[in-house]
């Protein structure tokens, strides 16, 4: 290839605790206006090799080289007089904030700063790339992309010409994705060199020029995105042949473990984010929720799992209605709930906790007397790093230190190691690697053959159609129907996802005439409507 270099990494070596390796001889290379995907396992090194180009770390061997010559970045304002800048994966933003101030913040603009200037500088960035920001509004009051938004400004602000993106499309909608590839497209077209981190093949595919993959912290290779395929990535980033198969265990279960009814639940702005719905999680089977975010799935997540309040309706497990009790009622009433939540640091997991103190959230309340038994949860820890595969020191390390992946790994397994029978979990795979991603996929098929009822909430339709026995489709906070995954499809779920298909008006009229003709009573029509969406 005859393009310029924008980056050449030689011999990147990176040693954590004198003897963890992270990154070990390194050899890799950024062009010039081109988009190079990094791939590789949860743990595989691809943070913290960015980490040292954008300054965070430094290296303990090797050599780092922007247009030709050799630099040392010692620090994320080293790295910007190389015109270099990261987007991380959590956004390092100040809440009470505008966007404005935020992208300003930490830069030296000679004498006193002008907010019109300001504001004139971003929409110009945002007019050239096509972004969309509110300059003044707050970062509490933003979406997730609007804080993404906000900094990737930040860098081009600052004069960014290499741009790293790590998992930049984790918490993003399909749509939304579409549309940062669109931007990402037009800073290439523009010259800009950009770096992108993900898990997700179809996105490497979709996006990348070249794939350059990682795994154990060493270099296995780089390939050009258009000459390889799913299957190929895979078997380099994991060494080995997997099986991209997600199977559907059938089951005999078919009891109710939750009923639903009639619920009603306010967003945090006090709006309505779920709007009278009504549906069974039933043992033995997966319920998966299909909706465009911010439909209504955390808050439905949040209520079933008691952390939300309900204005209406009701949770009933046989007949009794468990509103307004504690976790410790509900486990009483006989269902042992795990609630794996979207955000695994901020409600799933305690950062500055280690990997055994978080084991022990889940029951240190049935310790007698006033000591713990951490001996006990240090051993539940241990097993679920081996069987997970989780890349870390120890069970002592805090959790905050892991890679976003591993973290997602220590949640999930910590809570289905509790022994549910109902599993609530919102984005369970969000961050993993395509391997650690089929173990939590065969994991759940396992708990769902025990009888355990899942209600998994997903962002990957295909992986919905696969998993899932049956899908809700959530638009607005309402239901736009509850069909059968083997009797759907894609184009099907997409028109309900945008409202252009209502499955409940069309059976509830087909239900009113029947009750009509027949003089069903209110009872009747509301469990001939269930047998009818159980039967497909």
């Amino acid at each position: 290839m005859d393009k310029p270099v924008a980056i050449e990494l030689k011999n990147i070596s990176k040693y954590f605790f004198g003897k963890v390796i992270a990154n070990k001889n390194i050899d890799m290379t950024l062009y010039k206006g081109e988009i190079l995907a990094l791939l590789g396992e949860n743990g595989s090194g691809k943070t913290t090799l960015m980490n040292m180009i954008s300054g965070i770390y430094s290296p303990d061997e090797g050599h780092i080289l922007v247009n030709g010559e050799e630099v040392s970045i010692r620090s994320p304002r080293d790295a910007f007089r190389y015109k270099i800048g990261m987007i991380h994966q959590h956004f390092k933003l100040v809440e009470v904030f505008t966007a404005a101030q935020n992208i300003v913040l930490g830069t030296k603009e000679g004498g006193r700063y002008s907010l019109k200037a300001i504001n004139a500088r971003v929409a110009d960035i945002s007019a050239k790339y096509g972004f969309e920001i509110d300059p003044q509004k707050k970062i509490y009051d933003m979406s997730v992309s609007e804080k993404q938004t906000v900094e990737i400004i930040k860098v081009l602000y600052r004069g960014a010409d290499i741009l790293i993106l790590d998992e930049p499309t984790a918490v993003l909608t399909p749509q939304e994705t579409e549309k940062l590839f669109d931007i990402l497209r037009k800073m290439k077209e523009d010259g800009k060199s950009i770096i992108i981190i993900t898990h997700k093949l179809n996105e490497v595919l979709a996006i990348s020029d070249r794939v350059s993959i990682l795994r154990k912290g060493e270099y296995v290779g780089t390939v050009i995105t258009a000459e390889t395929n799913t299957k190929e990535l895979t078997e380099m980033m994991v060494g080995k042949k997997v099986d991209l198969k997600i199977d559907r265990p059938k089951t005999e279960y078919d009891r109710p473990l939750l009923e639903i009814r009639d619920l009603t639940i306010n967003s945090d702005d006090g709006s309505k984010a779920i709007d009278n719905i009504s549906f069974y999680i039933r043992g033995g089977e997966i319920l998966g929720v299909a909706g465009i975010a911010g439909c209504g799935q955390k808050e439905l997540c949040e209520a079933i799992a008691g952390l939300r309040k309900i204005v209406s309706g009701q949770i009933i497990h046989k007949g009794e209605s468990l509103i307004g009790l504690s976790a410790k009622q509900i486990s009483e009433k006989g269902v042992s709930m795990s609630f794996i939540p979207e955000d695994r640091l901020g409600m799933g997991l305690a950062p500055s906790f280690s990997i055994t103190d978080n084991m022990m959230l889940k029951n240190y309340g049935d310790s007698r007397g006033i000591f713990v038994d951490r001996n006990a949860a240090r051993a539940r820890a241990s097993a679920l790093i081996e069987k997970l595969e989780i890349v870390t020191p120890s069970t002592e390390t805090p959790v905050r230190r892991l890679s976003g992946g591993n973290v997602q790994k220590v949640l999930v397994g910590r809570e289905i190691e509790s022994g549910p029978n109902v599993i609530v979990t919102a984005y369970p795979v969000r961050g993993l690697d395509i391997n650690s991603s089929y173990v939590i996929y065969d994991i759940l098929n396992e708990e769902k053959v025990k009888g355990t009822g899942i209600l998994f909430i997903g962002e990957d339709l295909d992986v919905m159609l696969a998993l899932c026995d049956k899908i809700m489709v959530i638009c607005h906070g309402k239901v736009m129907g509850i069909v059968h995954a083997e009797k759907t499809d894609k184009e099907e779920l997409g028109l309900m996802m945008t409202g252009s298909l209502d499955l409940t008006e069309e059976k509830k009229e087909k239900r009113l005439g029947i009750a009509k003709d027949s003089n069903l009573t209110e009872e009747e029509w509301i469990e001939g409507a269930q047998k009818e969406a159980d039967n497909g």
